[in-house]
């Protein structure tokens, strides 16, 4: 075990001075959980496996700050520990355009995951550990260990009230995850004041309930022994995550240490000079680093990690040799590039095909690119049988012991946990090797992930979500189970992906574009009911976004539609035809992906002149930018056939050509301007 001495207690207060320096020059932060916690950063970060200079090795340990609001903290540890975090990097804390921003963010080196939404982060670091475990046991050969590491989390009672934690903390203990090791900082305060006003409950005995190991340390403010001792005896358990209940005094060695008052706002002036006095730093001085703090560093830190990075690239080297084509697998996932000719695999379909759900057109999908990709790690929120997630010969993600699969598993029950898969998939994403994750549920219990789907769109972690059940097509469930609103919040999102396909080569479109994509995520929106090969789609056409299906010549209308209404439209076009009425027909699978197409070929689909009417059994709230007119859903659905549904709601071919041609009257003799066409 390691000793301390004096440069121990130097680097502490150093850490301590810089976190309360940032906050100080900002104005604006979050001081009281740095000083506390700096101890126990800094007897973990003197063990941990890192090199700044290559700071995607995929040897590496991982550190995630789940309390993101103490991001001063985590700052001054990568600047001490070589990261590209300069001290003018930490003078610019909080301020716009800095490497230094309010929360973490996953674009900055060493970040692993972006936190500050309660809860995320060590939901995020259950999904790192799960990667972590299946690469090791994917890859690992004897004598060619490529990796072992540790997913290290600091977190606080926030953290644990947030439910998020709950559902992965008790996924995690299920799957037996013993490389994640999390540090309670438990100084019993949050915002509103002390815990015993809201949070009083035996969160030790929780966790043992989970099937986490519990230690503790009773003096996490002075006690680096006790810290050090709690933390080797985490890395011993092998089949149980463990969670370090660690006591700390929130702003120790403030004027206002151990109230709420401390933790989100700058010390007053004779607090820090006072505070500065107390460690022995010079009180007219800020942001100093002794050199021997740099020098202690460099020794423990920087220079094993550099040795250990380049020990493991010999061994990367040997087992490349020894295994050539596992060699080149890794090769190409490290360098992010997809399998070769892995398109050719996607399915194609012509309109003499049957018709099938989308939910199963996407299984199919699966069924045929897994071998391809060893990358993905799929799984559902206890709904297989519905999302149809899972591949045959998938083996699922599971502790060896269970019997009910091992490590290498690829297919992971994530249970009635929607937030923390989505948590967890953004933590899979995060790890390196670029993990393709993928989780099914219901669509509209997407909503339940919202806080996970938007960090993904913040963080650029390309999951995939397979969101089945995808209106009221659903039908007998009824409007509990129905989505209405739920695209409209998911294409409000920036940066994410939102495809509904309309049939089998818009599938595929989707998969093509989701999987090729690096920095996006998706989700795909799938029918319960079939839907019939289109004529004229293609997945080359659908993988722009949008495109026109049918066009028409001197044409009264575009319809435009998703899903399901795509072939509601067309039928719709049919009856419009015999009255002499003639509709251009467009689908639009991808709001985002269309918007990223030229200004040209945007007007090619939505010229000038013909009136637009969208077609969605959804809420039309998001269609303005596309369409005139938009036939759409502003109530909840109903209980019953999906057939019936649709009838009580009109969204039938006559219904929809009724709507047509009042769109068309109202627009005869009017200048017609695509809503494409802005000023900025």
């Amino acid at each position: 075990m390691a000793s301390f001495s004096d440069i121990d207690k130097l680097a502490i207060s150093t850490i301590r001075l810089l976190a309360v320096d940032q906050v100080a020059a900002a104005n604006s932060g979050h001081p009281g959980a740095p000083l506390g916690l700096a101890p126990a950063a800094h007897v973990l970060w003197r063990q941990m496996r890192l090199n700044p200079e290559n700071p995607e090795w995929i040897g590496r340990d991982r550190f995630v700050l789940s309390n993101g609001h103490a991001c001063a903290l985590l700052y001054s540890l990568l600047h001490l520990t070589g990261y590209d975090f300069s001290i003018d990097d930490l003078k610019q804390f909080r301020q716009l355009h800095s490497k230094t921003p309010g929360h973490p963010e996953f674009f900055l080196p060493g970040v692993e995951v972006t936190t500050g939404p309660l809860g995320q982060g060590i939901s995020n670091a259950v999904g790192i550990a799960v990667a972590q475990a299946n690469f090791a046991a994917t890859y690992n050969k004897p004598g060619h260990t490529l990796s072992d590491s540790f997913t290290y989390v600091f977190l606080g009672d926030g953290c644990l009230q947030e439910g998020v934690s709950s559902e992965t903390s008790s996924l995690a203990g299920h799957l037996k995850l013993g490389n994640l090791i999390a540090f309670w900082d438990d100084n019993q305060i949050t915002i509103d004041g002390n815990t015993n006003v809201s949070f009083t409950e035996d969160v030790a005995k929780r966790y043992e309930a989970y099937g986490w190991e519990v230690l503790y340390v009773e003096n996490g403010n002075e006690d680096l022994a006790g810290i050090q001792s709690a933390l080797e005896e985490a890395k011993k358990s092998k089949d149980k995550p463990t969670l370090i209940k660690m006591t700390t005094t929130i702003g120790f060695g403030s004027l206002q240490a151990g109230t709420h008052a401390v933790h989100g706002a700058a010390l007053k002036p004779d607090d820090v000079r006072q505070l500065k006095s107390k460690f022995g730093f010079d009180p007219a001085k800020s942001f100093v680093v002794p050199q021997e703090v740099y020098d202690f560093y460099n020794q423990h830190v920087i220079q094993p990690g550099a040795k250990a990075n380049k020990e493991w690239d010999q061994v990367f080297a040997s087992y490349k040799e020894k295994y050539p084509e596992l060699g080149k697998e890794l090769e190409r996932r490290f360098a992010n590039q997809l399998p070769e000719n892995w398109t050719e695999k996607l399915p194609v379909y012509s309109p003499k095909d049957s018709a099938v759900a989308t939910r199963k057109l996407s299984e199919i999908v699966l069924e045929s690119l897994h071998s391809s990709f060893p990358e993905i790690l799929a799984g559902s929120a206890d709904l297989t049988s519905s999302n149809l997630t899972r591949w045959k010969e998938a083996v699922d993600f599971q502790p060896p012991s269970s019997g009910l699969g091992d490590y290498t598993g690829r297919y992971i029950r994530y249970g009635v946990r929607e937030h923390g898969m989505g948590a967890m998939m953004n933590g899979i994403a995060a790890f390196g090797a670029h993990y393709k994750a993928v989780g099914g549920t219901f669509l509209n219990f997407v909503s339940y992930a919202s806080g996970a789907v938007r960090l993904a769109a913040l963080s650029g972690h390309p999951v995939i979500w397979i969101a089945t059940h995808d209106s009221i097509g659903l039908g007998e469930d009824g409007p509990t189970h129905q989505p209405i609103e739920t695209l409209a919040h998911l294409r409000a999102i920036p940066n994410m992906q939102v495809w509904r396909p309309a049939d089998g080569n818009e599938v595929s479109a989707a998969y093509h574009v989701a999987l090729n994509n690096k920095n996006t995520p998706a989700v795909l929106a799938l029918t319960r009911q079939n839907l019939p090969q289109l004529e004229g789609s293609s997945i080359e056409k659908a993988s722009k976004g949008g495109y026109v299906l049918q066009e028409a010549k001197d044409a009264n209308i575009t319809l435009v539609a998703t899903g399901s209404e795509v072939s509601l439209i067309v039928d719709a076009a049919k009856l419009l035809a015999s009255k002499g009425v003639k509709a251009r027909i467009v689908s639009l699978p991808d709001f985002h992906t269309f918007d990223l197409q030229s200004q040209d070929y945007q007007l090619s689909v939505f010229p000038d002149g013909v009136p637009i009417m969208s077609v969605e059994v959804l809420s039309p709230s998001c269609w303005a930018k596309y369409a005139h007119e938009s036939f759409g859903l502003d109530h909840f659905g109903a209980s019953g056939k999906a057939g019936d549904i649709f009838k009580a709601f009109q969204f039938t071919p006559e219904g929809v050509a009724t709507r047509a041609e009042k769109t068309i009257k109202f627009y005869d003799g009017k200048q017609v301007i695509s809503p494409l066409h802005k000023p900025f």
